[in-house]
């Protein structure tokens, strides 16, 4: 079968299934099982009897809803990519954005800025941070052992980053009062929000990284008080959250009277995602 002819047929029955974006998976997972870049598809000859027979199972679990990282095995996230796959949440666009700030706010710093992220799940903002702020001294923490296994490969690279198995609201005291920047991409779903979670992040991601009491903020709450200890005064905190947080996130840290600058930010589609706040001196 030609590749575009066996494109086709594979966005169609990934449509049908459900998913968000068939073409561009249909695309992914074929490039994947021909080991190519997407750009040669349009160039290649029929695909052989192997090659079809392992696309069409790929597909037949995409349709059934398993992430396409976890098929391919990694994802990326700026300019790195990462290994990712069961008991890791997958790394997601939008905390492209978070990452994006905390570099921003590592290159602002003079001499050699102190950055800890915490969730590192896969390792990925720890990972961008290293990759494009290279002078920032960079500490992770992870709580599920498993997750813990993808970072150490997905930090390996990056010589000198300090990643730790543990609490993240509970570690680094050793760093306590001489960070420059927290970040972190915390649980935010409401227990109650358990239906309207996508299949691919509610039967594939591990639901430690997933939900956060009945409103959601939970962990925020503990990484307020978190970044609030570990700071240096003027140090900056930057954290996720869902898109209909954009009030109730930055309002758990402007009720503490300890933060100046809270402010939200929205994402590329317009919503809200990420609120940023500075340890007042």
């Amino acid at each position: 079968m030609r590749p575009s002819q066996a494109r086709r047929q594979a966005a169609a029955r990934l449509r049908d299934a459900g998913v968000a974006s068939p073409e561009r998976d249909a695309d992914l997972l074929l490039a994947h099982v021909l080991d190519v870049p997407l750009g040669r598809l349009p160039l290649l000859d029929d695909l052989g009897v192997g090659e079809q027979e392992r696309y069409d199972a790929l597909l037949a679990r995409r349709a059934a809803r398993e992430p396409l990282q976890h098929l391919t095995g990694t994802a990326a996230f700026r300019h790195v990519e990462l290994a990712v796959g069961p008991g890791v949440f997958v790394p997601r666009p939008e905390t492209e954005l978070l990452a994006g700030w905390a570099i921003e706010q590592a290159q602002s710093v003079d001499g050699a800025p102190v950055v800890v992220d915490l969730c590192t799940g896969s390792g990925a903002i720890a990972a961008a941070v290293r990759d494009e702020a290279p002078h920032a001294d960079v500490h992770a923490v992870e709580m599920s052992p498993d997750a813990f296994r993808y970072a150490q490969a997905n930090l390996a690279p990056f010589a000198g980053v300090d990643l730790r198995l543990g609490d993240a609201f509970e570690a680094f005291d050793d760093l306590a009062g001489s960070v420059d920047v927290v970040v972190c991409n915390p649980p935010y779903i409401p227990l109650e929000a358990w239906e309207s979670v996508a299949v691919e992040a509610r039967d594939h991601d591990p639901h430690l990284a997933l939900f956060s009491g009945q409103d959601g903020l939970d962990a925020m709450r503990l990484l307020e008080r978190r970044a609030a200890a570990l700071l240096r005064p003027g140090g900056v905190v930057g954290a996720e959250h869902a898109d209909v947080q954009g009030d109730s996130a930055p309002a758990v840290f402007a009720a503490t009277g300890r933060w100046i600058d809270v402010r939200d930010h929205l994402d590329l589609a317009g919503r809200p995602r990420y609120v940023t706040a500075r340890l007042a001196r």
